[in-house]
This record gives C-alpha cells, sequence and structure tokens, in this order.
C-alpha cells in the first residue's frame, strides 16, 4: 500500500481519507468504499497489537494488585494512574510533531519498547518498586503516548469507512483472546510460586513479547512525513464556531471518565475481595471469553447505518450492569458486572471509535491534519480519564464513613457513555445517511 513517490502517496491519502462509501450503484462508477476487506499492513498492524495484548495482559492486569499488595494504598494507586494518564496525553502532543514530519514507525517501536523497559524495571525494582511508583508511572505513560500516536496515524491510513468497523472488531477480538488465558496462567503461575517469583516470571515474559513486537513490526512499511505539525490545531478546532468537533470532544471526554476509573479499579476489587490472584484470572479468562464472542459477531454485522441505535443500547446496558455493585462487593456481584459489560461494551465502543475516525477521514483537508486530530481525540480521552481519576481520589477518603460510595461514583463515572452519545448522535446519524 505504500507508495515511494510523494506524489503517488498524496493521491492515495485523499482517496482513503475522503470517508465516500459510494458504489456505482449511486451513479459515481468509482471504487467500492464499502469493502469490508483488510489488506496485509492492517493485518500485520492488527499483529503488533495482538502481541502487546498478550505482554499486557499477562503482567499489566497484575500490576494494580502488585503495587496493592506492597502498599495497601488505594490512593497511591490513584496516583500512579493519573501520573501515567496525564503524561501519555502530554506525550501524545509532544509526539504529534514526530509522527506527522518524520518516521512514525520509530516513534511506535520505542513506544512498544519502552513498555518493555516498564515491566523490566518493576522487575529490577521488586518490592521497592512502590517506591517509585510516580517515576515509574511517567515512564509507562510515554511509552503509551509514543506507542498510540503512532498506532492511531498508521491505523488511519491502512482503514478507510467500509472496514474501519470490522478492523475495530477484530482488534478487539484479539484483545480479548489476549485475555482470556493470559491473565489466567499469570495468576496461576503467581499462585503456584511463592514470594515475588511468579510475578518475576510474568513480568520475564511480557518483556520477552515486547521484544518480539518491535521485531514484527519492522514489516510494517515506512510512511513518508507530509505537511507540517500544527501545534494548536485542536484549540483553534474547539473554538470555531460550527466545528463538528465542538460536539466530538465533549462525546470522547465521556468515554474517558469511564475508562480512567474502570480501567484498574475492577480487577483490583476482585483481588481485594478474594485475596487470591487467580480469582483474579479467572475473572479475566470468563470475562474476555464472553468479550471476545461479543466483539466477534457485533464485528461482522455492524455497519455504519446500524450504529446509532447500537451504540444507544450499549450505553444504556453497560450503565445498566453496574447496578450488581450496590449489593455487597464479592466476586460474584463482580462477575456479573464483567460479563454485562463484556457483552455489551462492543455496541458502544465500536460505533464510537469508528465514527471518530470516520469524522478525521471526511475530506482530504481533514486527512491531511489526521496526526493533529488524532492528537484532539486522544486529548479528549486524556482529559475526561484525569476527571474521573481525580472524582476516585476524592471519593475515596469518605468510603469508611460512606461504604456505597465506590459504587456510587462507578455509577456516576459509568453512565456518562449516555452523554457521550447524545453529544455524537448527529454523526452517528450522518454516517448512517452517507452509507
Amino acid at each position: 500500500m505504500e507508495q515511494g513517490k510523494h506524489s503517488v502517496q498524496s493521491n492515495w491519502i485523499a482517496s482513503k481519507a475522503r470517508g465516500k462509501l459510494r458504489t456505482s450503484s449511486l451513479g459515481n462508477g468509482g471504487r467500492n468504499y464499502d469493502s469490508r476487506a483488510l489488506d496485509s499492513q492492517a493485518k500485520l498492524l492488527l499483529v503488533v497489537q495482538g502481541l502487546l495484548g498478550i505482554a499486557n495482559a499477562l503482567s499489566g492486569t497484575f500490576v494494580p494488585v502488585y503495587l496493592w499488595k506492597a502498599s495497601q494504598s488505594l490512593a497511591l494507586i490513584g496516583w500512579f494512574n493519573l501520573v501515567q494518564t496525564a503524561t501519555s496525553g502530554l506525550t501524545f502532543w509532544i509526539a504529534g510533531k514526530w509522527v506527522k514530519e518524520h518516521n512514525k514507525m520509530h516513534c511506535l517501536r520505542l513506544g512498544v519498547a519502552l513498555s518493555g523497559a516498564f515491566y523490566l524495571a518493576v522487575l529490577l525494582m521488586g518490592r521497592q518498586a512502590v517506591t517509585y511508583a510516580i517515576p515509574l508511572g511517567l515512564m509507562n505513560g510515554i511509552a503509551l503516548g509514543l506507542f498510540w500516536i503512532a498506532y492511531n496515524v498508521v491505523y488511519f491510513e491502512v482503514t478507510e469507512p467500509g472496514n474501519r468497523d470490522r478492523f475495530n472488531g477484530l482488534a478487539g477480538f484479539l484483545g480479548s483472546g489476549a485475555g482470556i488465558l493470559s491473565p489466567w496462567i499469570s495468576g496461576w503461575i503467581i499462585t503456584n510460586n511463592q514470594g515475588e517469583r511468579g510475578y518475576s516470571i510474568i513480568f520475564t515474559i511480557s518483556v520477552a513479547m515486547f521484544a518480539i513486537a518491535v521485531a514484527v513490526s519492522f514489516w510494517l512499511k515506512k510512511r513518508e512525513p507530509i505537511g507540517r505539525y500544527e501545534w494548536l490545531h485542536g484549540v483553534r478546532q474547539l473554538s470555531t464556531k460550527g466545528s463538528a468537533w465542538r460536539r466530538v470532544f465533549p462525546a470522547i471526554m465521556a468515554q474517558g471518565v469511564r475508562e480512567g476509573v474502570f480501567m484498574f479499579l475492577i480487577n483490583l476489587l476482585v483481588y481485594i475481595s478474594t485475596s487470591n490472584e487467580q480469582k483474579v484470572g479467572n475473572f479475566s479468562l470468563i470475562t474476555s471469553f464472553v468479550a471476545l464472542a461479543s466483539f466477534w459477531l457485533i464485528g461482522r454485522v455492524l455497519t455504519p447505518a446500524r450504529r446509532k441505535i447500537a451504540m444507544l443500547i450499549g450505553t444504556i446496558a453497560v450503565t445498566t450492569v453496574i447496578i450488581p455493585l450496590f449489593w455487597p462487593i464479592q466476586y460474584g456481584t463482580l462477575l456479573m458486572f464483567g460479563i454485562g459489560t463484556a457483552i455489551f461494551m462492543p455496541l458502544y465502543i465500536i460505533p464510537m471509535t469508528s465514527t471518530v475516525f470516520d469524522l478525521i477521514g471526511q475530506n482530504d483537508e481533514s486527512a491531511k491534519q489526521r496526526e493533529e486530530f488524532i492528537v484532539l481525540r486522544e486529548a479528549g480521552l486524556t482529559t475526561g480519564r484525569i476527571l474521573g481519576l481525580s472524582a476516585y481520589l476524592l471519593v475515596l477518603p469518605f468510603s469508611k464513613e460512606m461504604p456505597h460510595a465506590v459504587p456510587i461514583l462507578m455509577f456516576v463515572v459509568g453512565a456518562f457513555p449516555i452523554v457521550g452519545w447524545l453529544f455524537i448522535r448527529p454523526y452517528l446519524s450522518r454516517a448512517r445517511n452517507t452509507a
């Protein structure tokens, strides 16, 4: 797909970015943009993401547990995630210039390598890692920012409106597949090895997986840089009257509010309620298996015409499944929540992601500034995650006096996808009408 000459690539990017789902039946006689096939570069990008998913599922699931066992502090884990999130968002913005004007594949590989270095640092520090939780959060935030800015730009370039739902469905399928066995194996290893030996084994395996991902990434073709990076492009979009991003940005923020709390708290609650890493692995095994089936099915049947109703159902459902957590928080109620979320989350996340990237590729001019728009998208997610984590840190001191403080917090932040749907729904309709 990658072309050597600047003019050829410019034409290719323009054709990919127009976002037209027209076929000859509509009278233009042009290329069928509704094709759902993925080319070799898109498949290779999925392989790299899958390898990262395995590595993170092996060890990332247990990093909060590891920090909890060493510190017994929910606040410390909250601060670790807050620093990691803020650093990732800032890295996204700064690295956008590198990705747009230089070699984006170097940025992607450095992000993968730093992720491996993060787990290596935790491995070498052992229990002392809790003392350096904030610097470790900074390190992992930089790694995540570098990888995901490059990944999202390449994802945009190797997909088009007709196959983005399929790509996102397969990405979710692979992520869920990694989550089926990897945490279960990690939990088994940790439980059956005394002291720190189990954690040392899984962190070592993760470092090796990141190294393999770096090696595989060399088969992704170098993509020539085009244009100059505009540092304040996102600010101008949000300040321009009539800009679609004035509605889409709050929708993305709403997604981030939920992610900020749920991305680490659920597995930690499973461990706190059971004191057993194997139970954490079992929880991930069950919920990831359900999510795998759900992503596979929804990824196959979802089309732009069905996004609006699918996302509405998904937002209501992922909010409703939080209700069991108002009962005594134990393994059974957490499992009810986890299975419900696994079933319905694809209905929310696939339309959300595909619609935002279709908006980025709506015309030639927008596609030329894809890096800036992807940075703007990440700024929305980061802002939302910081808001969610800040709410968590503010509520935490009251959790002892108010037994339902944490479930109430989870219900409030977990309902934000409904807010996101209200903001983005005109563009879901636009996708349906275009299709």
